[in-house]
């Protein structure tokens, strides 16, 4: 059975869109792979998405996802 969407909830783009894929391919919650990658900070992007893939076996587009979605989300404002 599909699910389907009703008209009232948006479709999800961009980074979060991965993110049911992220947590059924590898286990973890988004939660904890934000943690993780917030313990790293301040590393720049593309440490973040290393630290992912060599620690954690993570591929490229999930790692690149969860890390611009974090960093997007702790951007100060203004």
């Amino acid at each position: 059975m599909v699910a389907l969407r009703t008209m009232s909830e948006p479709k999800v783009t961009g980074p979060a869109s991965y993110f049911p894929s992220i947590e059924k391919t590898y286990g973890k919650p988004i939660a904890e792979w934000k943690a993780l990658v917030r313990a790293g900070y301040p590393a720049r992007h593309m440490e973040l998405v290393a630290m992912l893939k060599e620690r954690h076996g993570m591929g490229h587009g999930h790692a690149n996802a969860i890390v611009a979605h974090t960093l997007a989300e702790d951007k100060p404002a203004g």
